[in-house]
């Protein structure tokens, strides 16, 4: 009771720590070696209040035109109400003298501009949100206002509310038809929403001293909830299997911990170091998602191996069914913990295991076929909820100026003097004469603050929509054109920014350091494999099945949300994929693949150390193992696919990616490929030179130690 006690008191100071702090959570793309973010801080430090993000308000009407004076007086009182609102440094008005093109040719819509003093990572969420509501208030009788922009998209409700209810309603419904009773079915879902309740509350509290992005939350839930549950489902599954061989409860509990218990505790400590690892990246943005994502995880194995067997004494016997507990009572003991079906698919398997692990390796890798294809980027407005302000605005823009209004692009340049103006403008007129550019703004010059030079600011706008490939094609084109004139000394120094150009500029940065990290997460998740199993085979086989699983998913994410096929069935509109998913999905997919892989080999090494035979041992092992695997990952596939439902496009490639990846890993690779290599490969499973094992810390996950298997079948790791 007084672990229970400790657990709920966690959760209550935590969340009531929080309701007095709150959180404070910003998505920050700041990149220091890209011409992206030199620009914002060239604004930002010769120019403040034109350094923040520019958003757009758009007005349109259904019929008439946006320069009628009933229309124009609405706008206009809109615009002194927004005017108001906190951080907002300029507003440029359709009907402005000084406004450019910002009526459309129809008449039937416009927009206004809106400059932020700050970018849009550093607007609270709260105020975002206060200038959706603002624009959003202003529409009816037959005119339009939505908002477009990053702020305006900052401020877009989460929808994620109700995927963490019926993420737990699935996951319940699969332990009652595993277990069969209400209080095991209870006893995961107990344990993962305490952990997960005071971990999400702990990462909430550390948003306001690290900086974390807007949808850190969501996917440390998302990871939370599935981990957590399948973790204690593995331990009372092995203590439900202790008690129906006839263990006393303590012994049960004992042996659970033993054996399934330090099985969650390296494949939590993995999934820890594969999230972690995304601080080698050197992108601040990503650090607070790792963060979040790994304290996550760490409540969760906390929990399991400390709340789990606290709530287990409580329950009792209670765990089992009423046939089982009277088959106890009358001495009815089982003396196996396999599956019959399990049993019978491990006895098929070993009799063509390198035929199927083929077969089954050939469809993992065909599944994989979209990701050679990814194209990184960032999907625009245009992809958001059509219940959102921002994709209504974007339909607007679309319409009535065409696609890439939706995105400009910020020419920026320090200029003092009336010569460098004039080359200044001389280059703008240059650029909106090449192809793909729809318009160009004509160029603002802001003196500089504290003897600073003035800077120069021009706004461009594609032809195309901001997550078209033709755009990040006239991006290169423009900023090799700038750049070669500056080094001819017929222009100043260039840069080219703004949002499309932020995220271009980051899926280069984190392209080119993927490589690296994958590197890195894969050593050091084989290296602590090589301390638990005393093998090399076993954690080189494990870390390549796992960049199958991972390629798998990111193909079918591929697929789904820029192929466009079966997208509406997720209500997904196609588009380049976010750059940063990738990145986060690897360490996750990576982690998760490796949580199945601990639990199936740590059995059958379990298996392997009592018999001796490594055929035998992978057959008992995948046939005592086979079915709670794929409960677990049943559950997990709900879980993630609850998600989906959100509408939130960054949690549905997720929820997507992650479902589709823990179902192929475990009907595909766990269930075929991975026990069919091991049965070819023999005893070569467990060889590690006799220097190699001396250097290693030896790691334990089998439990107590077995009775010695007879010296001729003895593994060869052990006699070093």
């Amino acid at each position: 009771m007084l672990v229970v006690a400790l657990w709920l008191g966690a959760l209550i100071a935590s969340n009531l720590l929080l309701g007095g702090l709150g959180s404070n959570y910003a998505d920050n793309f700041n990149l220091p070696q890209t011409q992206s973010f030199q620009a914002a801080a060239l604004l930002s430090r010769n120019a403040p209040r034109a350094s923040g993000d520019v958003d757009r308000i758009v007005v349109a009407v259904t019929s008439g035109s946006v320069r009628a004076t009933a229309v124009r007086t609405r706008m206009d009182l809109l615009l002194a109400r927004v005017a108001r609102l906190p951080h907002v440094s300029q507003i440029v008005s359709p009907y402005a003298a000084s406004a450019g093109a910002q009526i459309a040719g129809s008449g039937r819509v416009a927009f206004a501009t809106v400059t932020f003093d700050r970018s849009a990572a550093a607007i609270p969420g709260a105020q975002a949100m206060r200038y959706d509501r603002t624009i959003i208030a202003a529409s009816g009788h037959g005119v339009r206002f939505a908002g477009d922009g990053q702020v305006a998209e900052n401020g877009n409700p989460s929808g994620t509310d109700a995927s963490l209810p019926i993420g737990f309603i699935a996951a319940g419904v699969v332990l009652l038809l595993v277990f069969g009773t209400l209080p095991a079915m209870l006893l995961p879902l107990l344990t993962a929403g305490l952990s997960l309740g005071t971990g999400l509350a702990v990462v909430g509290l550390l948003s306001n001293l690290i900086s974390m992005a807007s949808f850190s939350t969501q996917l440390a839930m998302l990871i939370g909830l599935g981990v957590g549950v399948d973790y204690a489902l593995f331990i009372v599954t092995r203590y439900r299997q202790g008690m129906l061989r006839g263990l006393a409860r303590e012994e049960a509990v004992t042996g659970a911990l033993d054996t399934a218990g330090r099985a969650v505790l390296f494949a939590g400590a993995i999934v820890c170091i594969a999230m972690l690892g995304m601080v080698l990246l050197g992108v601040e943005f990503l650090y607070g998602v790792a963060i979040a994502a790994a304290i996550t995880v760490g409540f969760t194995v906390l929990a399991a191996l400390t709340l789990l067997p606290a709530l287990i004494a409580l329950f009792g016997s209670a765990v089992l069914r009423r046939s089982e507990r009277r088959a106890i009572s009358g001495g009815a003991l089982r003396d196996s913990d396999e599956s019959a079906g399990w049993r019978r698919w491990a006895d098929l398997l070993a009799g063509r295991p390198g035929v199927a692990a083929a077969l089954a390796m050939g469809l993992m890798l065909l599944i994989s076929t979209p990701f050679l294809s990814m194209r990184l980027g960032a999907a625009d407005a245009g992809s958001d909820p059509a219940s959102t302000t921002t994709h209504q605005a974007y339909a607007l823009l679309s319409r009535g100026f065409g696609p890439g209004y939706n995105g400009p692009l910020q020419l920026v340049a320090a200029v003092s003097g009336g010569a460098a103006r004039s080359r200044f403008s001389a280059e703008v007129a240059a650029a909106a004469r090449m192809p793909d550019v729809a318009s160009v703004t004509a160029p603002v010059f802001m003196p500089g603050s504290q003897g600073r030079r003035g800077v120069a600011l021009a706004q461009l706008y594609p032809a195309s929509s901001p997550q078209s490939g033709a755009t990040a094609a006239l991006l290169g084109r423009l900023r090799a054109r700038l750049a070669e004139a500056a080094l001819r000394g017929r222009a100043p120094i260039v840069l080219v920014g703004g949002q499309t150009a932020i995220f271009a500029d980051f899926a280069c940065v984190l392209s080119a350091k993927l490589p690296l990290f994958v590197g890195i997460v894969v050593l050091l998740s084989a290296l602590l494999l090589m301390m638990v199993f005393r093998s090399i085979v076993v954690p080189v086989a494990a870390a390549l099945m796992n960049l199958v699983s991972t390629a798998a998913a990111l193909g079918v994410v591929t697929a789904i949300f820029q192929f466009g096929w079966f997208a509406s069935l997720f209500g997904a509109v196609p588009g380049p994929i976010e750059v940063f998913v990738p990145v986060l999905m690897f360490p996750i997919l990576f982690g998760l693949s490796m949580d199945y892989e601990v639990f199936l080999v740590s059995r059958i090494y379990e298996e392997w150390h009592a018999r001796g035979d490594n055929t035998e041992a992978v057959k008992h092992g995948l046939a005592a193992t086979g079915k709670t695997i794929n409960a677990a990952a049943a559950i997990m596939v709900l879980v993630f696919a609850a998600f989906v439902l959100g509408g939130q496009r960054i949690i549905e490639l997720f929820g997507v990616g992650l479902a589709s990846a823990v179902l192929l890993d475990a009907l595909i690779v766990r269930s075929v490929v991975v026990p069919g290599l091991m049965l070819v490969l023999g005893r070569l499973n467990w060889h590690m030179p006799v220097w190699l094992g001396r250097l290693l810390p030896h790691l334990r996950v089998e439990g107590r130690p077995a009775p010695a298997p007879a010296p001729v079948a003895a593994p060869v790791a052990d006699a070093g």
